[in-house]
C-alpha cells in the first residue's frame, strides 16, 4: 500500500478531516484560514452530508434541509465568507399552522419551543380542558429537574400532557425526528432547561427568556435560505478549501487510525497518509469503529449513540391545478403531532415559503412532505410510489389538494438524525475527555453540540481552533484562541 506523508512546510502541520458534511467542510475550511495544511476524506461520491440540492419537473430544490438558524452567526457568516452573501433569503413568509383535530390550526406564537408564556396563545389549538389544565401551573409547587429531564416529561408535568402532545411534540419531532418524552431538555433546549433550574413557574420562566431575548434587541430574520439552495453551501465551502490548497478526496473511506511516533497514520482502501492531526467529523458508528483500537472507551460511548431515519417526499404540481385549494394559501407550511395518527409529520409548501423557488418556476407548486420519526422506521422502507401516496391522502384532508403531481422525489435520510435522549451531554462529556487523552485528535458533528447548522459549524470551529492551538503551540507560532461556542438554542427547527 503507498504511504503519503502529505507533510506541509516545517512547523505548519497536516491535518487530516474525516467527513465531508458541513461540519468536516467547515473544520477544513478554519484550518486553512489558521495556516495549516488538510486533506478532507469522505467516504461516499458526495460532499455535504443532509445537505443537498436536487431537480424536480426542471427546477432546482433543496432535498435536505433547507433552511439554517440565523440567529447564530456561524452558518451566515461561513456562506459569506464562501462568497454566498448575495444569495442569503429569509423566508417569503412563516405563517405555518399546526394540524390537529381535523384542522388547520394557526402556530402559536410568543412560545419556546411549544411552551408558552402567556396560555392565550394556546387558544386555537388547545381544548378548553387542556387550556384549564395550563392556567393552572403558577399553583403548582416548582418541579425539580436535577441534572437532566425530557422535555416532553417535565412540560407535562409542568402544564399538561395537550401542550406536549398538539404542539411541543411536533416542534421537537420537526429538528430531532424524536420522542418529546425522551429528548434531552438540557440538550435540545437549554434556555428552558435553566428556566426550569431557576425554579418557580414555568410560565413565567418563559417570560423571563422573552424578556432577555427582547433585551438583546435582536433584529433581521430568524432563519435565512440561499439562492439556489441551502444544498449551495457545502459546493461553495469546497471551492474555497481547493482554493486555499487544501485537498479533498471523495469515494475515499477511511479504513483505519493509528497512532505513531510523529502523530497518526489514516488507511484507506489506496494508501496510508501520515497526519499531524486529526478531525473526526464522522457519524457516530463511524467514529466509534475508527476510534474503538485507540480509545475503547470513546468508541463504547459512540456506539451507544442512536439514530432516526426519515424521508422527504418532494413534489410538484401544475400552479393552475392548485390555484383553487385555498387552504395553501398564504401558509409555509405546517406540523403534525403524532398523536393524530397521520403518517407524514410535516409539510413545507416550498413555492410560498422561498422566493427563490417560485421564481425559479413560477409555472409549478412545489411543496414536500416529511415521514418518519424515531422508532418509526418501517416507514423508510416502503416503496417510493407508496410514500407519495400516503403524503398526497394526508395532504387531501388537511388541505383539500385534490391536484396530482407532474414529477416527485423521495429522498431517504437513513440514520440521518441523532438523538438526544435524557444524558446525552453527559456522553459527549465523556466522549471529548477520553478523545482529548490522544494526542491531536478532536472529534466534531451534530452528536456533540446540536444538530443545526450553525451548532455544526461552531462544533467544527471549536474542534479546528483546538488542533490548530496544540499544532502551532508546538512549532512556537502564534496561538489560534480556541472560538467561544455561542450559547443558546441547539435546535433549528425546519432543518
Amino acid at each position: 500500500m503507498q504511504r503519503s506523508t502529505n507533510r506541509a512546510e516545517p512547523g505548519t502541520g497536516h491535518v487530516v478531516v474525516i467527513g465531508g458534511g458541513i461540519s468536516g467542510l467547515a473544520a477544513a475550511h478554519r484550518l486553512l484560514g489558521a495556516g495549516l495544511r488538510v486533506t478532507l476524506l469522505e467516504a461516499t461520491g458526495r460532499l455535504g452530508g443532509k445537505l443537498m440540492t436536487g431537480e424536480i419537473a426542471g427546477a432546482r430544490v433543496d432535498l435536505g434541509a433547507e433552511s439554517m438558524l440565523a440567529r447564530r452567526p456561524e452558518a451566515v457568516a461561513l456562506a459569506r465568507e464562501v462568497g454566498l452573501g448575495d444569495r442569503l433569503q429569509p423566508p417569503a413568509t412563516a405563517t405555518a399552522s399546526v394540524w390537529t383535530r381535523d384542522a388547520l390550526r394557526p402556530m402559536p406564537k410568543g412560545h419556546v419551543m411549544g411552551v408558552p408564556g402567556d396560555p392565550a396563545v394556546l387558544g386555537g389549538l388547545l381544548t378548553p380542558e387542556g387550556l384549564a389544565r395550563v392556567a393552572q401551573e403558577r399553583d403548582l409547587t416548582p418541579t425539580p429537574v436535577g441534572d437532566d429531564v425530557a422535555v416532553g416529561a417535565y412540560v407535562a408535568d409542568r402544564l399538561g400532557r395537550e401542550v406536549v402532545d398538539r404542539l411541543v411534540e411536533p416542534l421537537l419531532g420537526g429538528v430531532y425526528a424524536g420522542d418529546s418524552y425522551r429528548i434531552s431538555m438540557r440538550a435540545a433546549v437549554p434556555q428552558l432547561f435553566e428556566a426550569a433550574r431557576e425554579g418557580g413557574s414555568l410560565l413565567d420562566g418563559v417570560l423571563r427568556i422573552q424578556e432577555r431575548a427582547a433585551a438583546r434587541q435582536q433584529n433581521g430574520p430568524v432563519f435565512q435560505g440561499i439562492d439556489g439552495g441551502i444544498g449551495t453551501l457545502p459546493g461553495a465551502v469546497a471551492d474555497a478549501v481547493r482554493a486555499a490548497g487544501g485537498e479533498i478526496l471523495t469515494a475515499t473511506p477511511v479504513l483505519g487510525l493509528t497512532r505513531n511516533a510523529e502523530g497518526w497514520d489514516v488507511r484507506t482502501d489506496t494508501r496510508t497518509i501520515t497526519a499531524d492531526g486529526i478531525v473526526l467529523a464522522a457519524p457516530a458508528w463511524s467514529a466509534s469503529t475508527l476510534l474503538a483500537a485507540e480509545s475503547p472507551a470513546a468508541s463504547v460511548e459512540l456506539a451507544g449513540v442512536e439514530y432516526a431515519s426519515m424521508a422527504l417526499v418532494t413534489m410538484a404540481f401544475r400552479r393552475s391545478d392548485v390555484a383553487t385549494t385555498t387552504a395553501l394559501d398564504g401558509r409555509s407550511g405546517f406540523l403534525v403531532p403524532p398523536v393524530d395518527g397521520r403518517t407524514i409529520k410535516a409539510s413545507t409548501f416550498s413555492s410560498h415559503k422561498w422566493n427563490w423557488v417560485a421564481d425559479s418556476a413560477p409555472d409549478l407548486f412545489v411543496l414536500r412532505t416529511s415521514v418518519g420519526r424515531y422508532g418509526e422506521e418501517d416507514h423508510i422502507h416502503r416503496e417510493d410510489g407508496e410514500l407519495v401516496d400516503v403524503s398526497l391522502r394526508d395532504l387531501a384532508e388537511a388541505t383539500g389538494l385534490a391536484a396530482k403531481p407532474v414529477d416527485t422525489e423521495v429522498t431517504r435520510w437513513t440514520g440521518g438524525l441523532p438523538q438526544y435522549p435524557v444524558g446525552h451531554l453527559s456522553r459527549v462529556a465523556r466522549i471529548r475527555d477520553e478523545v482529548a487523552k490522544l494526542p491531536a485528535l478532536r472529534v466534531c458533528g451534530a452528536v456533540y453540540d446540536g444538530v443545526g447548522i450553525p451548532a455544526c459549524i461552531a462544533s467544527a470551529h471549536r474542534a479546528a481552533d483546538e488542533i490548530a492551538a496544540g499544532l502551532t503551540c508546538g512549532s512556537g507560532e502564534e496561538i489560534i484562541a480556541t472560538s467561544t461556542l455561542v450559547t443558546g438554542t441547539r435546535s433549528e427547527a425546519g432543518q
